[in-house]
Parts: C-alpha cells; structure tokens; sequence
C-alpha cells in the first residue's frame, strides 16, 4: 500500500497521460470487437468529436492544477480536513479518502448538474451523445471542465486530500469513465455483482437514457454505494436503451461543434422539459 502511495505522489505527467490514452486504446479494442450495439456510425468521426473536447479539458485542467495542489498543501500543513482529523491506518486513509473525493467531486458535482438549470446547461452536452461508447467519456464542454474542478478542489479541501490521494482518485476516476461508458456488455451476472460496489457499464448507461426519470439518476462515477444509498439508482434493460436527451434529439446538437459550445447559453429548462 505505502509503495502505491509513493508512486502516485510523485507519478510522472507521462504515466498520466498513458493511463488517459491507454485506457481509451483498450476499451475502444474491446468494443470494436464485441459492441452491444451497432450504431453504424462512423467511429473516428464520432470519435473526433470527442477528442476535441478531451483535448479542451486538458487545456482548461492544466493550468488549474496549481490551486488544487495548492489546496492540497494548505491542508496538510494546516493539519486541515476528514483524513488530518481522522488517525487512520494508510490502506483506510486512501480507502475512506477515495471514496469522499468520489461522494464530493463527483457524485455531487454530477447531481448539482441536473438539478441546476444554469450547470445542466454546460452538461448537457455530454449527453446530446447518441452513440455512447469509451470516448464519451471524455466529452465535457470547457465551461464543465471548470465546474468540475470546482467540486474537486472542494473535495480536497474537505477530505484533507494529499497529493498521492488526488492523483490516485483522477486517475481511477478516468479509467471508471472510460469503462462504463464503453460500448460493449459484461455478463449480466457479472455486470450485476460489479455494480454493488463500482458504477458498471449497464448501470451507468441507464444514466444516458435519453428521457427522464432515467437521465435523473445513476450519478456516480467510481462507488456505486452513493446512488443506492441516496435512493437515485434505477435500472432499465439494454435492449430499451436509447441514447441521447430527448431536448437536443437533432444531428446538430450531436455533432455539430459550433452547435454544442453554444448549448449552455440558450434558455431552457432542464432536462425532459420543454425548450
């Protein structure tokens, strides 16, 4: 446990960057190979347009990653947050700071998304995707990168986070993403017992469903404890799944980038409702 620690408080930005690039490479393999659904589309079109918005993340997180460390190091000399409160062995440190990260910036930040008008606005771009597979996961318009950072600088401030727990928690955060909305189906029995403890893909692509109260729910991100615990899981069989939100429906809003940026800045009123 101390040398997953010391790896990920000083992981290099190139061993970053290929769990980013590795994640995304295997998953999209996988899918190709056994998809669940066969959208027809064409993949490196689609793909390009969420790599565009993968690489306006980057752009938006990478100068913002100086607060958080920032943040982070006023709480470890300030003995400041749960972790510096708490006098916990280091496999429980990592465990319980994991999962408040997960519960603050993410859980938290993905419902205060939906149930804000002014926030859905810049999410809703992640789900006018009507051909959801690995690289969905990445697509966040810029004003989302921001919102999203928000949340996890906050949960840092509040967990106490140490540098190794931020990293850590990014990356497996990324990875659970990459894994959930990738396009292929694990057994179901697996699936099932998977989702008792982590976001699986059939969990997870309910959230994607293209109509309330379907798109209101299975917020998390890594634990699935949050969702089953705050009462927002629900379940819906593959076979009835149909991708999008039912607001943004036309071709435009899913592939036209000019389009999309400027989703956030029109007036409407939540997800399910009436523009």
């Amino acid at each position: 446990m101390e040398a997953i620690y010391n790896y990920f408080e000083t992981i290099p930005t190139l061993h970053r960057s290929l769990i980013l690039v590795g994640g995304i490479a295997f998953f999209w393999i996988v899918e190709s190979i056994i998809p669940m659904f066969r959208f027809g589309y064409k993949k490196w079109r689609h793909a390009g347009i969420n790599f565009f918005f993968t690489l306006t993340t980057i752009l938006v997180n990478f100068p913002l990653a100086f607060l958080l460390l920032k943040t982070s190091d006023w709480t470890q000399v300030n003995h400041f947050g749960v972790l510096q409160w708490l006098d916990m062995p280091l496999w429980a440190d990592l465990l319980v700071g994991l999962m408040l990260m997960d519960l603050i910036g993410a859980y938290t930040a993905h419902l205060v998304e939906h149930k804000t008008k002014v926030l859905w606005g810049f999410h809703l771009v992640h789900h006018t995707d009507q051909e959801i597979d690995t690289t969905t996961a990445n697509r966040h318009h810029p004003g989302e990168s921001i919102i999203r950072f928000a949340f996890t600088a906050l949960a840092t401030f509040i967990v106490g986070a140490p540098v190794a727990l931020i990293m850590l928690y990014q990356s497996l955060s990324v990875v659970l993403s990459q894994f959930n909305h990738a396009n292929f189906a694990l057994p179901k029995g697996l699936d099932t017992a998977l989702s008792y403890v982590i976001v699986s893909p059939d969990m997870h692509k309910v959230h994607h469903h293209y109509q309330l109260p379907y798109t209101d729910s299975n917020y998390g991100n890594i634990f699935s404890i949050w969702d089953r615990l705050f009462g927002t899981y629900m379940s819906l069989p593959n076979a009835d799944l149909k991708y999008g939100v039912d607001t943004h429906m036309e071709r435009e809003n899913h592939y036209g980038l000019g389009r999309m940026l400027k989703i956030p800045f029109e007036k409407y009123k939540g997800p399910g409702s009436e523009i």
